[in-house]
């Protein structure tokens, strides 16, 4: 006889589903980092100040983190799959739109509602795959695909501009957006079901403008620390987004029909899984930039060179997650396997403390392969466990939160270890290195230019490994990180290791 208990099996329709819920989760990841090679091009044609050109790179990540929260809250109440389809009619137009800028004032605000239709994406699609895949084995696989692909997004971002540009103008790093975006919209209607909650109250407005209120400032905030330091501006910054983030967690408490659902907050399974995602994107994204600066300024290698090499270790993360995921579907305790994520991490990040200053490139593919691969174990099996753990009608929220850590993480890892990594380059150069090369080593190379070939040739040479040593520094203090986190683990998940079925805390309507 048939068990009427198990939760029913997704079928063929649900796996090309997927495959349709792939293409925007994977242009959202890739403008993380399209605009990488465009700089230049931007520079020419449209003359933006200093001021202007950070914000035509930053806008789209602050805007995407702030509006995450409350666009996953939004697609519980009107549906994931319309919100979906809204965000991609947005996201393609405002792509046009950035594409045809005339004006880098224009080019910013593109940028900014890219980022609040990015925001509609992101969570719809995790949101959607809990809704699909409720068997936990086969929900298990196909958040090791979207773990995989969001992965891998960021780093196709620098390729595709960079092979764009060789044969076009700038614009088309954002016109490429658009023909998948109408294929989403064709596809969605036939091959995605639509789940909303029911009885949910009016949309909480309030909520919402403190969620975005919340996030933005102290995302900002810790940019900038990592870019220019410490100063009071950024500081207030930080503490008036933390006052508003008290502010949203009061109000929540108190409504009866929450934006974000606060008991969610209290189970092992989530809020351990939220930590350890953030642990891990700290350590990804904080290094990534050291990572680069590396191939580039070190190496020597060109832009577009650098950015294919980045590409190799990508190949550990493409069998990483399905290993993950198997050892999973075999009931293998999650938090053991997370924790082992930590492990392989940071003994890649040791094989790092290698890299010599010349002819380091196969040392750092090795490293950067293993510290990819488990870093992408944690966030596929954290994803997973977390996203099985929350009741399906508060999907959209949960996984948006789940992604709004993940945004904090790497704000904080680029402005942690780029400040450690900063202070060792600065004590390893003595005091008579021209300022500007003290600072960055990219200072050290224009400086470098400058000057005659012998001096030159020896401020490099100092510039490079003083680097490298600062890069030691910050890959030893991630294995440490790493090593913390595997305990963290270990001892946050243990009791909630694998996600049991959860009763729907509001009715959920398919349609």
């Amino acid at each position: 006889m048939q068990d009427t208990s198990a939760p029913p099996r997704a079928g063929r329709r649900e796996w090309i589903g997927l495959a349709v819920l792939i293409l925007p989760l994977l242009l959202v990841s890739m403008d993380v980092s399209v605009l990488y090679f465009t700089v230049p091009f931007i520079s020419r044609d449209l003359a933006p100040t200093s001021t202007e050109q950070l914000w035509i790179f930053d806008i789209y990540g602050f805007v995407l983190a702030g509006f995450l929260i409350t666009m996953g809250a939004l697609g519980d109440r009107i549906g994931r799959r319309r919100l979906l389809m809204i965000g991609a009619l947005g996201f393609g137009a405002a792509s046009a739109l950035a594409a045809y800028a005339g004006s880098a004032s224009m080019l910013i605000g593109a940028r900014a509602v890219l980022g609040i239709a990015g925001a509609t994406l992101m969570p719809s699609t995790l949101a959607l795959v809990r809704n699909m895949f409720h068997d936990d084995k086969q929900r298990s696989s196909a958040i090791a695909v979207w773990t995989a692909v969001m992965t891998f997004g960021i780093a196709l971002g620098p390729i595709i501009s960079g092979l764009l540009l060789e044969h076009f103008w700038w614009g088309s790093v954002f016109l490429i957006n658009i023909p998948a975006m109408v294929l989403l919209l064709i596809l969605a209607p036939i091959l995605l079901p639509e789940y909303r909650t029911s009885g949910s109250g009016r949309f909480d407005l309030g909520s919402a403008l403190l969620s975005i209120a919340a996030v933005v400032p102290v995302i900002w905030g810790i940019k900038e620390i990592a870019a220019h330091g410490v100063d009071a501006t950024r500081v207030v910054a930080i503490a008036v987004g933390l006052a508003v983030a008290a502010v949203f967690l009061w109000r929540q408490q108190r409504r009866s029909d929450p934006m974000l659902d606060l008991a969610v907050l209290r189970r092992p399974a989530f809020a351990g899984s939220v930590a350890v995602s953030l642990l891990a994107t700290f350590a990804m994204i904080g290094f990534a930039v050291l990572s680069t600066q590396y191939l580039q300024l070190v190496l020597g290698m060109s832009p577009l060179k650098g950015a294919l090499w980045s590409l190799v270790p990508s190949a550990g993360v493409g069998v990483a997650a399905p290993i993950a995921s198997t050892l999973a579907r075999r009931g293998v305790d999650r938090a053991k396997i997370i924790a082992a994520g930590f492990v392989v991490a940071a003994a890649g990040f040791a094989v790092l403390s290698a890299v010599p200053v010349e002819s380091g490139l196969w040392v750092w593919l090795i490293g950067s392969a293993l510290y990819a691969a488990g870093i992408v174990v944690v966030l596929s099996i954290a994803t997973e466990l977390a996203v099985g753990t929350v009741p399906p009608d508060r999907a959209g929220a949960s996984s948006a939160l789940m992604e709004t850590a993940t945004e904090f993480g790497g704000a904080l890892g680029i402005a942690i270890l780029g400040s450690v990594a900063t202070a060792v380059y600065r004590a390893h150069l003595g005091d008579h290195i021209p300022r500007t090369a003290r600072e960055t080593l990219g200072g050290a190379v224009a400086t470098a230019a400058q000057l005659p070939p012998d001096a030159a040739s020896e401020l490099l040479r100092s510039a490079r490994a003083a680097f490298v040593a600062s890069m030691h520094t910050a890959v030893w203090t991630s294995a440490a990180i790493m090593l913390v986190a595997a305990v963290v683990a270990l001892t946050s998940l243990r009791r909630a290791a694998t996600p049991t079925p959860t009763v729907e805390s509001e009715p959920l309507v398919k349609v």
